[in-house]
């Protein structure tokens, strides 16, 4: 792969083993986790729900690891034979020189949308300020290709966003993610780019001015460690964080091939709304937009209140019972939800998602809100309980 990049932070020069603090001997395991041979994060996340940490994991017998389904002799070899820890701790020393955060999966700080994705990255390198658990979370994909009708529509949804508790997720590419980065800037919004290298360098180099100016009022994000190039493999890695860390993604134009439609599929996978915009069939750049339509993937895309009645976040909301209706209003789908839940005994998402009669993308929008403003609790095995 030909790239330009330039790096835009200070290079990290190791000097060093150096004494590590009990923060830091947490975070050497959890590198390390994500650097073994053949242990990709749903091996990574069987293993941290039998072991319950990653020390735990490498500190574990072999025989108690390779009897673990999915992991087996090979894969318990690679975890017992690993010893390439003096890279974790380089590589935190360049996370500590540069200033940048590390969230762990089973950290308070982790993303709680991606929580519940089954392929989340183990560990996410973090440089900014917005909240990774906003309490309304959009992802905006598109083409690189745009028309003006495209830029135009996207740069008008963003306007008329509320400027407080939105945040947008983009993948900071040319095109439609470039134009969303901006159009936050200049409105106020929080945005987020998540990246297919690591945080040590920008690609494409072209944005690392706009890439400055959302650390500050956003943030860069990524599962790829230092010194990792934005190889084209990366990508569909990158995108399924741009999906599964947002409530919804809305796709603004894209050919019937290409990364906008991994990513909306991605996020229809994980049971999130996906929204796209409409176009002529003529149209190359709408092909995808409506094949996703077609599909029944993607609704439609017809103005920004239609977008936040579909999630049930317009302003109009229907009470829950009285207990709760004084701290928090709840949407019609939220009431649903909570009229299932009101036993106080624990329910799948499956049996919500039968007996409220909602599509699942509905559900899993209400669950999530009922769970981020700590109405409902998510347990094991994707149950949820109200809370008393």
């Amino acid at each position: 792969m030909h790239t330009k990049m330039i790096f835009v932070f200070c290079p990290y020069f190791f000097t060093g083993l150096l004494d590590i603090s009990f923060m830091d001997n947490q975070l050497l395991y959890q590198i390390a986790l994500t650097m073994i041979p053949e242990i990709g994060c749903i091996h990574a996340k069987n293993l941290l729900d039998n072991f319950g940490s990653a020390a735990n994991i490498f500190n574990a017998k072999k025989k108690d690891l390779a009897q673990l389904t999915g992991i087996g002799e090979i894969r318990a070899k690679n975890i017992k034979n690993f010893s390439n820890f003096n890279a974790a701790e380089k590589e935190i020393q360049f996370l500590k020189k540069n200033g940048f955060q590390s969230h762990f999966i089973l950290s308070p700080q982790y993303p709680n949308r991606l929580i519940h994705c089954n392929d989340a990255p183990i560990l996410l390198y973090y440089q900014g300020n917005a909240n990774l658990n906003e309490k309304r979370i959009i992802s905006i994909v598109g083409t690189r290709n745009h028309s003006d009708y495209g830029k135009q529509i996207t740069e008008q949804f963003i306007s008329e966003l509320p400027k407080e508790n939105v945040l947008i997720i983009s993948g900071l590419a040319y095109g439609i993610d470039a134009i969303a980065h901006r159009a936050c800037l200049k409105y106020q919004i929080p945005t987020i780019g998540v990246l297919a290298h690591g945080l040590d360098m920008l690609y494409p180099y072209q944005h690392r001015s706009l890439a400055k100016d959302m650390v500050n009022h956003g943030g860069l994000l990524t599962e790829f460690r230092r010194n990792t190039l934005p190889e084209k493999f990366n990508f569909p890695q990158r995108n399924r964080i741009v999906a599964g860390l947002s409530d919804v993604t809305l796709v603004i134009e894209t050919a019937i091939k290409g990364g906008s439609m991994i990513t909306a599929n991605l996020a229809f996978g994980y049971d999130k709304f996906v929204v796209a915009l409409t176009g002529k069939f003529t149209d190359a750049k709408s092909k995808g937009c409506l094949a996703l339509i077609k599909n029944n993937i993607a609704a439609p895309f017809t103005g920004t209140e239609d977008f936040f009645t579909l999630l049930g976040w317009d302003q109009q909301k229907k009470p829950g019972n009285p207990q709760r209706q004084l701290f928090y209003e709840l949407s019609k789908q939220e009431a649903i939800i909570m009229e299932l839940l009101k036993d106080q005994l624990p329910k799948s998402f499956d049996e919500l998602h039968l007996k409220s009669a909602m599509s699942s993308s509905a559900v899993a929008a209400a669950v999530l809100n009922l769970e981020l403003n700590q109405v409902i609790q998510a347990l094991p095995g994707k149950m949820f309980q109200q809370l008393a």
